[in-house]
């Protein structure tokens, strides 16, 4: 009542403001007359009667709007009320749940009610603002306070009871589909539990329901997500019962199949789906015997399914149940025993449907299934008749020469599903080769999907070619592939190399195409940084600031189609090196002329034959490199020519990208040709100092990976050949050169002469503006090509090139000019820089000379080094100005740089600046705990903080570096550990947590791993100085200080490692803190800490079985350990650390079995009962703690389980299988992602994967082989 009076004391509000509106009007008409006829006479009176109505009438219409806002906030309040007593009546399960209450409660839920508009309707008008906050408030309140109830209901394990009252009551689909969730969490989680009279009414219930709803059309199609969800629901119940409690599942479902069209449709979905239950989505979802026990009786009663398919393909009009039979083929025919398909008329059926629109593309999936089938030549003929009536009818469909990139642009989005083409057998060439002419035009859509789809087909048509190539040259993987047990003689390799070199033969021409569109299609590399954004315009690649996992998926999609696409080239250059190099050159030739110009085709050229590197023969990759050297400039020099090329700053990052990327890929080539070698490295400085976004990082990243594999040619005095003749014997030699022009030959000839005699490359000036003075590019060197009698011209020269040698190593050319050749580069640029001198200066064999290499390479910046410590000798106010802590910072950076590549050859740098920097280090720490002190936590927010904190953690990279890189010499240890442990260790100490600096732990954690059992003597105040306070730290949450977290922990497993003896000696409290922080770590959700922490503590359980404290350790901690690790087996949160979990208890359970514990491992004086041995008590144990965290499993089975883990513990492999089916059967990790519980074997099969590429030249490049490629 009060509500209603409410309500309509707001509509006579309303209306009373449109009234007062109308009078206001009306009166201001009255007034603007009076006024108008005694404007002389009253104007000021008339003016404060106005004012004063005014007032007036805003405040009526401030106490209005208050009125309004008061009702509506008392709303709010009552409909807290309101929802509170809901939810008392709806937890109320001890009679029927109110379901119109429950269905307002759902509606509350998903927002579809309307009594948040109800509230704020009448607010509309008043202030907006007002408005929106409140609905927000009240459409907040009502979800918050439903999903709390909904919640409450969901947990509770009596309110499955209401589940038949509920769908038996309920108009609102939400709701049902809510019932339904309760019901299959009670049949995934309970349904072992329930009483045999409740699975029974259960299971009728569902079955009835679904054979009543679609039983009749109009309820099927009206009620369709509905009776889709109670499908879900009936394969849940048969996982449980079937075969064994439901025998005639198949049999019922058949024949109530056959009793009407829409029931039929309804049963082809259920059969679907428990295909896709048993066979696609089982693993982690079911016991392996369960899985396996339902995959055999699937096979066993298939018969009556297969009959039910072939009767409703044959006879059945309705369009709806063919699509749905054909789907459900689909999901068999990757199972089903092969005699099914072949042997009866299924693929006749299923190619009468092909040529029909609606049931193309389902037709298409089982034609792609069978296709992808394994079954040797026993079923050729059926397989080619299959194919050869495909082909027939997709000509009609698609006629032959149509433009599939075109007809896919206009085609429907039907027509867009799924366009595949199947392989066939070679005794049908014809329409095998017309199948992989339509696939080569798909190929060409522009659509990434279509074209991955398309390049899977191609990578694995491509590598079964190859693989039966690469076999035919090695005869003992010839006759394991025919399961001879003997190697083959070679007159048997030639017999088999017939047909293969037929099957090569057929498949050449379309190969060749395949070769061309790769090329064309081929995708970035991540070595380029130059791109062409969505404007035109070239620009260095960045990171979009978009959602990091929408993000990560599509880099890693791109990435994947990258690598497949490089992977399929080098296949394809492997079968015919010859063809590739003649693709290459026919669009390097197009390129030149003008005929396929674009940025685009040159950059995928480019890329193309980067990504073959490692493929080519010796001559291949001298003519790929010195002519790919040479495109650019020719092209650039020739466009300018005819006009067809504006050369700009984006134009030549351009060009400068390709030479850089081409020529990294090249080592081979590189190491072999040093004078060509040397021109690159030129050319690299010099694109050093072009300030176009991305040229000098992709220049430092190249010049990095071309010395990592070339270092010792830069060390080398090197002595020039007669290459004049060498050049030109090659080039002119090559049968590749056939397919150039003769003017384009000796143009190539000319550029290569030139460059060897003259270095005239270096004057190309590709990225210069004052190229119209020098080089090439010069208007002079426009001009017509040099010919053979011009070349003539030079070869007397030949024997000035063979007398001349080079005076001194490259490395002491660069270092004579290290500060021009750096000049432009950015300081993380310099950086890159001296890692790359550093790595050749590492080549030099002669210490001396090393020594001297690298005082001259850090001479730069040991000056400024010792400017600035001699200020600071006389003033220490110098180190803090920013300028000068910048400074500090850059010097430490680079010698970090230079300390990574050089290793245990810093040593004469690092003694040099080793203990000022260690006074730099003390005083800055000093400021920072001065800083903190004195501004609180805040001041460590500063920026002049930060910076102090930068210089203080590359300190300690500094000193890591070295010592992780240098060799293992215990006298570098004994040297650089005394003076560091208090200002580093005391330092730590001292700070207060928030100035403690994490790279502390790491270095002491790569000292210890470096020099191992000579660090003893220094662990006691190791662990005084960080493992207190640390600790103290990191335990009071799982978020604070992350980088400590896993450092903390890397040290503390570098100590059980290789200084164990230092913890045997801890006393006892001490090493209860040692273990109840690896037990901390193991519990961390952070993947890495977690598994630091596992293998901490199995590397100390092994070490403690060999001590003499084993009994004494194991007594003390080892029920504690193994209660912890069954904590996080069985935490959905720790699924990552699966394989160290399960080798953790693999070692408990066989050192408590194999006699090795000498005294019990129970309190005698708290366990009444006396057990015989050590392995009765921990079985007893075990089985007391799973029976009490897994009620819902009964005695039996954790009894059966703990047993199957002794009788196990010796075989790893069933060790592992057997506690997957216990987290299976507990429940715990059902409707889950459990890949990682597998994580084990996919790394197997990765490590597999990795050998195979290994063993095929090219497709690992050059630059990613772990194994240096040592360089004569």
């Amino acid at each position: 009542m009060q509500r209603w009076r409410r309500e309509e004391g707001g509509a006579r509000g309303e209306g009373g403001r449109h009234q007062y509106e109308e009078g206001g009007a009306r009166e201001n008409t009255v007034q603007g007359e009076v006024f108008g006829a005694r404007r002389n006479g009253a104007g000021e009176k008339g003016k404060r009667t106005q004012e004063s109505r005014q007032m007036e009438k805003m405040i009526l219409n401030i106490a209005r709007r208050s009125r309004l806002l008061i009702g509506a906030l008392s709303e709010v309040f009552w409909l807290d009320l309101r929802l509170g007593v809901m939810a008392e009546r709806l937890r109320d399960l001890s009679q029927p749940i109110d379901v119109p209450l429950l269905d307002a409660t759902v509606a509350a839920f998903y927002g579809t009610g309307s009594k948040e508009e109800e509230v704020v309707a009448p607010l509309r008008w008043v202030i907006p603002e007002i408005c929106k906050s409140l609905f927000l408030i009240v459409v907040l309140t009502q979800r918050s306070a439903a999903d709390q109830i909904l919640r409450e209901l969901q947990n509770n394990p009596d309110t499955w009871l209401q589940v038949v009252h509920i769908l038996q009551n309920s108009q609102n689909l939400n709701t049902k589909f809510f019932a339904l969730q309760v019901l299959e969490n009670v049949i995934k989680y309970r349904w072992n539990a329930l009483p045999a009279e409740q699975r029974d009414g259960i299971k009728n219930y569902i079955s009835d329901v679904i054979v009543q709803l679609s039983s009749n059309e109009t309820s099927f199609r009206k009620e369709r997500l509905y009776v889709n969800k109670l499908n879900v629901i009936l394969v849940q119940v048969l996982k449980h019962e079937w075969p064994a409690r439901w025998q005639s599942f198949i049999p019922d479902l058949v024949s109530a199949a056959k009793s009407s069209e829409t029931i039929c449709e309804n049963c082809m979905a259920i059969l679907k789906l428990l295909s896709e239950e048993v066979f696609d989505f089982s693993r982690g979802e079911m016991t392996q015997q369960k899985i396996k026990e339902l995959k055999q009786s699937l096979n066993s009663e298939f018969q009556l399914i297969h009959e039910l398919c072939l009767y409703v393909l044959s006879a059945s009009q309705r369009t709806e149940l063919i699509r749905a039979t054909l789907a459900t083929l689909h999901a068999f025919l990757s199972w089903i025993p092969l005699g099914y398909i072949f042997e009866s008329p299924l693929l006749e059926i299923l190619l009468k449907f092909f040529p029909m629109g609606s049931y193309r593309n389902l037709t298409l999936q089982c034609l792609t299934e069978v296709a992808a089938l394994q079954f040797g030549d026993f079923y050729d003929a059926q397989y080619v008749k299959m194919y050869t009536i495909f082909m027939a009818q997709l000509q009609t469909i698609i006629p032959h020469g149509t433009n599939f990139a075109e007809a896919y642009t206009n085609g429907s989005s039907e027509e867009q599903c799924h366009i595949r083409v199947l392989e066939s057998a070679p005794a049908n060439r014809g329409g095998l080769l017309m199948g992989l002419e339509y696939l080569i035009g798909i190929s060409y859509v522009d659509d990434t999907e279509v074209f991955k789809v398309c390049l899977d087909y191609w990578n694995l048509l491509v590598l079964e070619l190859f693989e039966a190539h690469h076999n035919l040259e090695n005869p003992t993987l010839s006759a394991s592939l025919m399961g001879l047990q003997t190697t083959l003689m070679p007159e048997m390799v030639d017999g088999l190399g017939s047909p293969l070199l037929q099957r090569r033969q057929l498949y050449s021409v379309p190969l060749s195409k395949l070769r061309t569109l790769m090329i064309c299609r081929m995708a970035k590399p991540e070595e380029v940084l130059i791109v062409e954004d969505e404007n035109g315009n070239i620009v260095r690649e960045t990171m979009k600031d978009i959602d990091v996992l929408v993000q990560y998926k599509v880099l890693s999609s791109l990435y994947q189609n990258a690598m497949i696409m490089r992977e399929t080239l080098i296949y394809l250059s492997h079968l015919d090196h010859e063809d590739t190099e003649q693709q290459m050159l026919k669009k390097l030739n197009k390129q030149l002329s003008g005929e396929e110009w674009s940025w685009n085709n040159l950059n995928t050229l480019c890329w193309a034959i980067g990504s073959i590197s490692g493929s080519m023969m010796e001559e291949q990759v001298f003519l790929f490199s010195m002519y790919q050297y040479s495109l650019d400039t020719s092209l650039v020099r020739h466009a300018l020519a005819e006009g067809l090329l504006d050369i700009g700053k984006d134009n030549k990052a351009v060009i400068a990208s390709n030479i850089m990327y081409v020529v990294g890929q090249y080592p081979r080539f590189l190491r072999a040709h040093w004078k060509f070698l040397k021109t690159v490295v030129n050319k690299l400085f010099e694109f050093m100092h072009e300030t176009h976004p991305g040229v000098q990082d992709m220049a430092c990243d190249t010049f990095l990976k071309i010395v990592q594999k070339c270092k010792r040619k830069f060390v080398t005095t090197q002595a020039l050949r007669d290459l004049v003749s060498v050049v030109r014997d090659i080039v002119m030699r090559s049968w590749a050169m056939h397919d150039l022009s003769t003017r384009w030959a000796d143009e190539l000839v000319e550029f290569l002469l030139a460059a060897e005699l003259e270095d005239l490359v270096m004057g190309v000036g590709v990225l210069r503006d004052d190229d119209a003075s020098c080089g090439p590019l010069a208007p002079s060197a426009i001009a017509a090509p040099v010919h053979e009698g011009e070349i003539g011209r030079l070869l007397p020269l030949r024997g000035f090139l063979g007398g001349v040698g080079e005076n001194e190593p490259f490395v002491s050319e660069l270092l004579s000019s290290l500060s021009i050749t750096v000049a432009d580069l950015q300081p993380h640029q310099v950086h890159s820089f001296y890692e790359s001198v550093g790595h050749m200066i590492q080549a030099e064999p002669l210490p001396a000379k090393r020594d001297e290499y690298l005082r001259r390479l850090m001479d730069l910046p040991n000056q400024k080094w010792a400017e600035i410590i001699g200020q600071a000798s006389r003033s220490v106010d110098v180190l803090k100005d920013q300028d000068v802590i910048r400074t500090v910072l850059n010097i430490l950076q680079t010698n970090t740089s230079a300390a990574s590549s050089l290793g245990t050859y810093f040593f004469p740098q690092i003694s040099l600046v080793f203990l000022d920097m260690l006074t730099v280090y003390r005083m800055y720490s000093e400021l920072i705990s001065n800083s903190i002190a004195e501004g609180g936590p805040f001041a460590s927010k500063t920026s002049f903080v930060k910076l102090l904190r930068s210089v203080k953690r590359e300190t300690l990279k500094l000193i890591e570096t070295f010592i992780d890189k240098a060799e293992d010499q215990s006298h570098i240890g004994k040297q650089f550990v005394p003076p560091m442990m208090d200002p580093v260790l005391g330092d730590y100490a001292r700070n207060l947590p928030d100035a403690r600096e994490s790279e502390v732990l790491s270095l002491f954690a790569t000292i210890i791993n470096k020099y191992k059992i000579v660090m003893m003597e220094y662990v006691p105040r190791i662990f005084e100085a960080v493992f207190q306070c640390t600790l103290e730290m990191i335990t009071k949450n799982f978020e604070d200080y992350p980088e400590h977290r896993l450092k903390f922990f890397s040290l503390l497993r570098a100590i059980g490692t290789h200084c164990f003896q230092a913890l045997i000696q801890l006393s006892s409290q001490q090493l209860k803190l040692v273990m109840d922080s690896i037990i901390w770590a193991f519990r961390h959700t952070e993947r890495n800490i977690a598994e630091t922490g596992l293998n901490l503590l199995l590397e100390l359980l092994k070490n403690f079985q060999v001590s003499e404290f084993c009994n004494q350790f194991y007594r003390t901690y080892f029920l504690t350990i193994e209660q912890e690790i069954f904590a996080v087996l069985t935490d959905t949160f720790h699924k990552p650390g699966f394989k160290l979990h399960v080798l953790v208890l693999q070692h408990l359970f066989c050192l408590v079995d194999s006699g090795a514990l000498t005294e019990p491992l129970w309190d005698t004086s708290t366990v009444p009962y006396p057990y015989s041995n050590n392995t009765m008590f921990v079985r007893d144990y075990t089985i007391k703690l799973l029976g009490s965290s897994f009620p819902n499993m009964s005695v039996a089975e954790i009894t059966h389980f703990v047993t199957g883990l002794f009788e196990s513990k010796n075989d790893p492999p069933n060790f592992k299988n057997h506690i997957r089916d216990f987290l299976v059967q507990s429940k715990e990790f059902s409707a889950q992602d459990n890949k990682d519980l597998y994580a084990e074997e996919a790394a197997a099969q990765r490590e597999q994967e990795r050998q195979r590429m290994l063993s095929i030249p090219g497709l690992i490049a050059p630059n990613e082989l772990q194994d240096e490629m040592l360089d004569s």
